[in-house]
């Protein structure tokens, strides 16, 4: 098989395992790894050019992430994404930002309603690119301030630890949603409940916006498992 050509990007400061973590997660991202396909540790390091090693501890860090499982006698496969797993993680970060936000209005500074502000820009540029990793990443960064200035630090591990999940879902999202602008519309609404110090209405706005994106990335859920069949 011919070689990533893994020397392309700046990977020097980075151990080998996270350079061919990070190619792997961007091809179960992208779909180029469909879930359910066989991680086969010899073709895999054909493929990116390296050693079985480090694709063996690449394999367990996507299994950590919940990207992938490892079975007995059946080895390494792509996790898939079904309706009640999606449903299980959406309950989790409603619950977590719901929380997140009411806290966050609370304590939110001017500053830190101009740098959401920010951020939510970066989210429009993001979308008009038309790049789900891209929108998924920055995404992820403005949600991630908001639980920063929640300033609760337990639910801000939880939700860093399931950001490999959370960031897959996302991209479902941003790749299968006809209206992904509308999501840049609510985290607007978002920054002015805040500014207005309204913590219903900002509490109401995330559920509303979680809920938004869970409905797209389910009914693309449901269509691949049928496909599947």
């Amino acid at each position: 098989m011919k070689s990533e050509k893994m020397e392309d990007q700046d990977i020097s400061f980075l151990p080998l395992r996270d350079v061919v973590f990070e190619q792997l997660r961007t091809k179960i991202m992208q779909g180029e790894l469909a879930p359910g396909t066989r991680l086969m540790e010899i073709g895999l390091s054909e493929q990116l050019g390296v050693s079985r090693t480090p694709v063996r501890e690449a394999i367990r860090m996507l299994e950590k992430e919940g990207l992938a499982v490892i079975l007995p006698r059946r080895g390494a496969h792509v996790a898939s994404v079904s309706p009640r797993q999606l449903e299980d993680m959406l309950e989790v970060r409603r619950t977590l930002e719901t929380f997140s936000v009411n806290a966050a209005c609370s304590r939110i500074s001017r500053e830190q309603i101009e740098e959401l502000k920010t951020r939510n820009e970066k989210y429009r540029k993001a979308v008009a690119s038309n790049d789900p990793v891209i929108i998924a990443r920055v995404d992820y960064e403005f949600h991630a301030c908001i639980t920063n200035i929640a300033g609760n630090e337990k639910i801000a591990g939880i939700l860093s630890g399931l950001k490999e999940q959370l960031f897959r879902y996302t991209y479902l999202y941003a790749k299968y949603c006809d209206s992904i602008g509308q999501s840049a519309m609510e985290h607007e609404m978002i920054c002015e409940a805040f500014s207005n110090g309204d913590n219903n209405r900002a509490v109401e706005i995330i559920k509303m916006h979680i809920d938004h994106q869970e409905l797209v990335v389910y009914l693309h859920s449901i269509n691949e498992h049928v496909e599947r069949k």
